[in-house]
Formats: C-alpha cells, sequence, structure tokens
C-alpha cells in the first residue's frame, strides 16, 4: 500500500517531502498560499505559490483515489466475492483506469445483452463452451453445441432457440474477455505506446477552412502527448467538434495496421486454445467483439482522455503566465486620465478620471464628420490646456487607431506634452455589464462605464482587472476548449498571487481589490470598506484587529500584504511581517537608531555591517525571511511592477490592407501560446510570429524569449488578405523596445531578437508629491432639452471625497489581448460587446454637444 508521503514523492520528486509536510501542515491550519509562499520560507524551502498548490492538488488526488479504493472495497464486499488476493490488488492501484479495470467485472451495470442473459439461464453454457475451449471440459459423445444449446431454451425470456441461446452466451463470454484486466492493459500498452491519431477532412468541411492543414494528417500519441505539441491536439478536437474533420487512432503507419491484427490475435488467443472444441468459431467471435466493439474504444477513449488533460494543463498553463504578466503591467499612477472608448455609429465615449481613479465626467465625440472632428478637437485642446490631465487611454478595440491618430495629432497640434495611451479593452465589456460596475455606476450608460475603466486600467492595471473574471482577459491557448472549473482555480490563484505580491494600500483600495488579500476575502472587504467609511483612515495595522469579524487568524494572514502609507510606524508600509516588527525595534535600538533609520540602502548597510547583529538576526529570522526583510527595508513602499513607458504604433498603417512584406513595425505581445507568438501592430488583427521566427537561435518555448505586454520590433513576412491573417518575424535585427525584462528569457538573459535596457523606475523625488485635488469627484455632465449644459453634483461632498479615497483603483494593461488568432486551428472567439448592446435610451443621452459641462469640468479640476 502507498501512503501520502509515497505518493507526493512519487507525484512531486522536486519537491521535498519535508516541504511537502510543512505546506499540508500550514494548509490544514489555515493558512493561505499567498501568505505560506511569503512568509512560512523557512518551513517550505522557498517554495512559491505553484509549488504550494501542486502539493496541495496532490493531497487531494491522493485522497480521491483512496476514497474510490474504499468505495470500491465495499462494492464487492457486498457481493461476497472479496478475496485477499483482489483486496491486496485494489488498494496496490493507485492509476485510476487501471482501479476501474480492476472494479469493472464486479460493476452493477444496466440491463446489458450479458446480463439478460444471464438472467435467461444462459450462463453454464457460457461456461460450457468455455471451459471446451479451454481444454477444462469435453463434450459428451454425441453433444453438439447446437443440441446442447437447444436444452437451455427460455421463450418467456426470448431465447426460443438454439441459436439464441448461442448468441446469449456469445454476449456473456464478450462480457467475460472486454472486463479482463490484464487484456485491457496490454492494449492500453500498444495503443499509448505505438497508436498514431489520425485527422481527414470531413463531409461538412467549409471552403478555406481553417483546419485545412488536418485534412490529411496523423503525428504519434506519443509526439501529441508531450506538452509542446499539446495545441495541435486541441486544434483538431476542435475541428472534430465543428464537424469540419474526422479523427481515429491507428497502429503506426505501415501497410497492415497492427491494430486490425495483432492485437485482435491477442484476444483470440485467450478465448480459445483448444481448437478442436466444439465451441471454438463462438470463442473467436467474442474475442474479436470484445476487443473491437468494448476494449479499443475504451482505450482510444483513454487517450483522448490523456491528451485532453495534457493539452488542458498546457492551456490552462500557459494563459495563466499571460495573464499574470497583464495583471503586472506596469501602472501609469495616481494621475488624471482621459478615456476614450471609441465608436463609429454611436460616438466615442469619454470619461475623465481623477488621480484617484474617481469618476469626474463624460462626454461624447462624433468623429465620422468634420463638423465632429473640428468640435472634437476642439473640446480636446481646452480640455487639455487646463493642465491637470495626464495622459490620453484610448481603447484598442474597433476604430481604436482611428481615434488614437486622430488624438494623438490633436494633442500634437495643441503643444501639450500629454502621453496618448492605446488600452486594452479585453473584458472591458464584460465589466461594463457586469453587477460590479451596476454597483460602482448604478446611472451610468455601459459604454461610459467602459470609458472609465479604460481610463483607469491605465492608471493601475491590476486593481482594474480583479474587477474582472480573469477568463474574460482572453490571453490564452483554446481557453474555452478547457477544463472550466481548471482553468477558474489556476486564474484565480494567478490573481491573488499578483494582488499579494504587489501588496495593498489598504486607505485605499476598493473592495474588489481587497478581497483578494490572504485571507481576506468578500466580506470582510466589505466589512473594512465600511469601517473604513465611519471612521476614517486606518493609522496602523494593528487598526484592523477593530473591523467586525477580523480576528487574529485573519490579521495574521493578511497584515503583511496591506500598506499604509500614513502610519506612524514605517514598517506598516512594508512587506514586513508585523510579527517581525519586535525582532527589527530590538536592532535598531543595538545599533542606537529608529527603525525610520534603518529604512534605505543606507539603514541596511548598518545592519550587514554589524556582523553579530546580522547573524544573531538570521538565526533568529533564517536565511530566507533575512533577506526579504532586509530588501523591504532597503525600498520600503517598493512596487514590484515596471515603470511605465509610453507605446506608440506606426502611425501610417492603420488595417491589414495598409500592410506590406518587410515592412517593419513596433509591436505589442498579446498572446504567448506553445507555437509562437502574436503581435499587435495596430491594424486590428494580431500577427503571429512562429516559434521558428521568435529568434536566429533555437527556441523551445516562446515564453522563455516573449510574454504578453512586451513592445517588440517585428518585421512583415506575409499578408493573406482572404484569410485575414498576418505572418510576422522576430528576426530584424533590430532591439525589442520598452519597459525591462522585455525579451528576456526565464534565466533572465536577453534573449535574441528582443531586448531593450532596463528601465528606471521614478526615484521617488520624480514622482508626485500629492494626488491631484478633484474637488467634486461627483460631477456629470448632460445636456438639457434646450441644449445648455447641466452639471449634476453630489449634495454630500464630504462622503464623495471619503468614496473618493476608498475607490482608488485601477488601470489599464497596454497588450491588446483579446485576440488570439492568426493561423489555421486558431479561432478568434471573442462574442460581440455587450455594451453595443446598450438600452436606446441610454444611447441617446449620450448624444450631447462635447462642450456640454465643459465649465463644470473645468471647474472641477480647477478647484
Amino acid at each position: 500500500m502507498m501512503n501520502l508521503q509515497t505518493w507526493i514523492q512519487t507525484e512531486l520528486p522536486e519537491i521535498s517531502l519535508k516541504s511537502a509536510d510543512s505546506v499540508l501542515n500550514l494548509t490544514a491550519e489555515g493558512a493561505t498560499i499567498p501568505f505560506i509562499a511569503r512568509y512560512r520560507k523557512e518551513a517550505t524551502g522557498g517554495l512559491d505559490e505553484v509549488q504550494i498548490q501542486k502539493v496541495i492538488d496532490a493531497k487531494e488526488s491522493f485522497d480521491t483515489i483512496t476514497h474510490r479504493q474504499t468505495f470500491i472495497l465495499g462494492e464487492i464486499e457486498k457481493q461476497g466475492k472479496l478475496t485477499d488476493e483482489l483486496k491486496t490488488k485494489i488498494l496496490s492501484t493507485f492509476q485510476p483506469n487501471l482501479l476501474e479495470d480492476l472494479y469493472l467485472p464486479y460493476k452493477v451495470k444496466k440491463k446489458s445483452k450479458a446480463t439478460l442473459a444471464k438472467e435467461a439461464g444462459l450462463l453454464p453454457l457460457a461456461d460450457w463452451i468455455w471451459d471446451c475451449g479451454h481444454g477444462l471440459a469435453k463434450p459428451e459423445p454425441g453433444q453438439s453445441l447446437e443440441l446442447w444449446a437447444f436444452t437451455f431454451r427460455n421463450e418467456e425470456k426470448g431465447f426460443v432457440d438454439a441459436e439464441k441461446c448461442i448468441q446469449g452466451a456469445t454476449d456473456i463470454l464478450v462480457e467475460r474477455l472486454s472486463e479482463r484486466a490484464d487484456l485491457r492493459a496490454r492494449v492500453r500498452d500498444r495503443v499509448f505506446r505505438e497508436g498514431t491519431l489520425k485527422a481527414a477532412k470531413a463531409a461538412k468541411a467549409k471552403p478555406n477552412s481553417k483546419y485545412e492543414m488536418y485534412f490529411k494528417y496523423q503525428e504519434p500519441l506519443t509526439a501529441l502527448l508531450k506538452s509542446e505539441a499539446s495545441h495541435r491536439y486541441l486544434a483538431i478536437r476542435r475541428g472534430w467538434m465543428e464537424e469540419e474533420l474526422t479523427i481515429g487512432i491507428a497502429g503506426p503507419a505501415g501497410e497492415v495496421d497492427p491494430f486490425e491484427t495483432e492485437l485482435p490475435a491477442i484476444f483470440e488467443a485467450e478465448a480459445v486454445t483448444d481448437k478442436e472444441s466444439p465451441g471454438t468459431e463462438v470463442l473467436l467471435k467474442a474475442a474479436r467483439i470484445a476487443f473491437k466493439a468494448h476494449v479499443l474504444p475504451a482505450i482510444e477513449n483513454e487517450a483522448h482522455k490523456k491528451l485532453k488533460e495534457i493539452a488542458d494543463e498546457t492551456a490552462i498553463d500557459v494563459f495563466a503566465q499571460n495573464v499574470k504578466k497583464l495583471l503586472l503591467a506596469s501602472p501609469f499612477g495616481p494621475k488624471a486620465v482621459l478615456g476614450v472608448d471609441p465608436g463609429i455609429r454611436t460616438g466615442c465615449k469619454v470619461a475623465v478620471v481623477s488621480d484617484s481613479g474617481k469618476f469626474v465626467g463624460d462626454t461624447v465625440l462624433h468623429l465620422q464628420t468634420d463638423d465632429g472632428k473640428s468640435k472634437a478637437k476642439e473640446f480636446l485642446g481646452t480640455v487639455l490646456k487646463m493642465g491637470d490631465i495626464k495622459a490620453i487611454a484610448v481603447g484598442n478595440g474597433t476604430a481604436g487607431r482611428e481615434t488614437e491618430a486622430f488624438v494623438r495629432q490633436t494633442v500634437k497640434e495643441t503643444g501639450v506634452d500629454v502621453p496618448v495611451v492605446m488600452v486594452s479593452e479585453a473584458g472591458a465589456s464584460v465589466y461594463s455589464a457586469s453587477e460590479v460596475a451596476r454597483e460602482e455606476f448604478p446611472d451610468l450608460d455601459l459604454t461610459i462605464r467602459g470609458a472609465i475603466s479604460i481610463a483607469r486600467r491605465l492608471q493601475d492595471p491590476l486593481a482594474e482587472l480583479v474587477k474582472v473574471e480573469p477568463k474574460s482577459i482572453g490571453v490564452g491557448q483554446y481557453q474555452h476548449d478547457v477544463s472550466p472549473n481548471a482553468l477558474k482555480k489556476s486564474l484565480e490563484l494567478v490573481v491573488d498571487t499578483c494582488v499579494n505580491s504587489v501588496g495593498v494600500n489598504l486607505n485605499t483600495a476598493s473592495k474588489y481589490l481587497l478581497s483578494r488579500v490572504s485571507g481576506i476575502g468578500p466580506g470582510l472587504a466589505q466589512a473594512i470598506v465600511e469601517y473604513r467609511g465611519a471612521n476614517g483612515l486606518f493609522k496602523s495595522r494593528a487598526g484592523l484587529l477593530e473591523v467586525p469579524r477580523f480576528s487574529a487568524k485573519t490579521y495574521e494572514q493578511a497584515a503583511g500584504f496591506l500598506r499604509i502609507p500614513e502610519s506612524d510606524d514605517p514598517l506598516d508600509n512594508t512587506g514586513v511581517h508585523p510579527e517581525r516588527y519586535s525582532d527589527l525595534t530590538e536592532a535598531a535600538a543595538k545599533l542606537g537608531k529608529s527603525v525610520k533609520e534603518l529604512m534605505g540602502s543606507d539603514g541596511v548597510r548598518a545592519i550587514r555591517d554589524a556582523k553579530d547583529l546580522a547573524k544573531g538576526l538570521l538565526d533568529k529570522l533564517g536565511e530566507f525571511t533575512f533577506e526579504d526583510v532586509l530588501k523591504e527595508l532597503e525600498k520600503p513602499g517598493r512596487d514590484p511592477r515596471d515603470a511605465f513607458v509610453p507605446f506608440a504604433f506606426r502611425d501610417d498603417i492603420f488595417a491589414v490592407k495598409d500592410l506590406q512584406p518587410a515592412m517593419i513595425c513596433p509591436g505589442i505581445v498579446t498572446n504567448v501560446t506553445n507555437f509562437g507568438a502574436f503581435v499587435d501592430i495596430g491594424v486590428h488583427q494580431d500577427g503571429l510570429v512562429h516559434i521558428s521566427q521568435i529568434s536566429n537561435t533555437y527556441v523551445k518555448d516562446p515564453r522563455d524569449v516573449v510574454s504578453p505586454g512586451d513592445r517588440v520590433t517585428v518585421k512583415v513576412l506575409e499578408v493573406n488578405l482572404e484569410k485575414n491573417q498576418i505572418s510576422l518575424t522576430m528576426k530584424t535585427g533590430e532591439k525589442t523596445e520598452g519597459a525591462s525584462r522585455r525579451g528576456r528569457g526565464k534565466d533572465g538573459k536577453q534573449a535574441e531578437g528582443g531586448g531593450g535596457k532596463r528601465s528606471r523606475r521614478p526615484k521617488k523625488e520624480d514622482r508626485p508629491a500629492a494626488p491631484l485635488t478633484v474637488k467634486n469627484p461627483t460631477l456629470s455632465f448632460k445636456e438639457s432639452a434646450d441644449g445648455k449644459a447641466t452639471v449634476i453634483s453630489s449634495p454630500n461632498r464630504a462622503a464623495n471625497e471619503r468614496q473618493d479615497r476608498q475607490d482608488r483603483g485601477a488601470g489599464a494593461s497596454l497588450a491588446r489581448s483579446d485576440r488570439p488568432r492568426g493561423r489555421p486551428g486558431d479561432r478568434d472567439d471573442r462574442g460581440p460587446r455587450p455594451d453595443r448592446g446598450a438600452p436606446r435610451e441610454h444611447r441617446e443621452e449620450m448624444k450631447h454637444n462635447p462642450f456640454a459641462g465643459l465649465a463644470g469640468l473645468k471647474g472641477s479640476l480647477k478647484r
């Protein structure tokens, strides 16, 4: 029998048993994965969140199998058929398919042909045929199969003659052979070791099908079972589900398929050893049926299930890594932003948000006529000259590039130094129609909510994207084909990991962001926001214990991930856990310094230079925690995300038809798969850089070189207007542009074809000294019946200002990641944007003069 420790060592050989035991013990005590990964490194040996999750998953798998073993033993024992040998086999079998093979002969089945034959009393006939075929019995003189079978007639059960009885006995023998665990194991071994997946064109295949490359396709299962090939299986599977492909599993290529000859022969050899017996033909027939109609299809299904499991795991891993990159995209920071949600028929929706992400005002710009463009230019110029708008965020959806070009030209003509940034709309429509958006902005149209989200995404991608279900971000590899539950579980961990790695400002975070903090959840997040609203800003981490239902255990799990810049204790604005405060206070006293004086490189140097003190801290904290604490002291309040660097597409291309081979284009990686990377070059269709075109050197995994959000320089190889496909290469000799860590491999080394100098995060003195003051952040601008501007403001200014502090939010990913398109087998799965179907009365409210409320906007930003 295998115990849990042996199981974990078998499943996770790279993780020590001591580390795994620590993870399971901490989890049993109620510790969260982020807490264990960050503050219990000494116990786990420094395992990260993914490794910790693997340990937890391994235990769950072990528990599932042992529970199944217990159930099977109980069921067989009820039948009185449990032997010591069978019990030992069951308890020593930990492969689910082999375990089910052992259970199969005893499994209670629905009414089958074999069951009906047994109920009619034909089991003795089947046993006689079997025994004769194996030399265990001899027919009496003159006893033929037909005569003996005739004696088993049962007209009431439908077995009216010898032929029917022989057929019933055959059904029993088919079941007996098909349930043999040893025979199933031999077929399974051959299929998985030698099988080939074959795909062919189906009758319903469409002209110019995206699955054309699979119309005459075959690949060994051993190759497809590797993670790097999993995308091909998912593409073939999708083609089969869409009835454009037929698929099957056959033996290795050759003139004769061994699965049609050798495997049936194995069953025939087991079915009969005495070829002179009267039931030889019956036994051979039963053997062929058992193999072809029962065992082979079952093993083929197992193969497809295994292929799907591996493909799901790989696709989910790709999706999770891509989402993580987007969530950790560079934030523009707490500065006022004008967000633009491009539109053609209903115009471009514009929303202004304050430095804290608070909605200030909105309007609509119509760019389809010269008059509309003229008014839009005048409006933008006037707003920008106020001086408080620090950036313009333009959504990358329909008409996004054209809108961006117009806005960029207007900014240039205005002479104001304000960056215009394309922002991914991935998931924006999902957010704008969500309960979260309705709760935040109950009186606003869906499209305005989208513009607000676009602006906030630029300010802080993480804080805004946590409001959207992760799968809606749409940066995966066949994410719509994988297990929804497994995908959700993986992405939830990614979001939690990102939020906790960055840290959350306790006094400004929304409840959605707070709910992702270790140990908190939605209920406590709401309680924190309500307590903050009623009692004012938190002065220290310890103040959390005053929040209703906030227990000491929750405080232990959450406190280290929450930041309070306003606290009198400087450690409250670091990732140092409160359980280490006393150690640092003691160390500071020994150095004759305050804790505040330990902050910065000089303070850390003082600790390291005091050898005895440093050794004492090291012994007390442990190596991992000691180094983590010093990193936090060296850069208190540090943000692990890269510094923001503006990006711009070429200004002479807007559609696929504008592209020509050999064009050099700046782009942003939107999606990375096993077969390459998709890059947005600003033409409303992402181009594919195949894995062979990523670097001049061999690339095993594209994710070793590029990630979503990376800025790259690509060259156009080919443009297929009919299929709307773009082939790109990164073998241009140009370097990658943009932020730090762009184009770096997993080892941190610069990958050929990418790169760029690491950008410097602004020093503290370079950042805004104080947030932009917006005196009335709740202004909304509408046009009355007479065409005059109406300024609507909240009567409860104090409450609004408190809410402004509480709702500080989020921003945007620069990557356009909602379009994993490109080559055959890859589908654009985005549905229509729900905000385009907004109620007509809402849209009509938006059709006002862009200057309606401008005076109110100006006053709001200036007062």
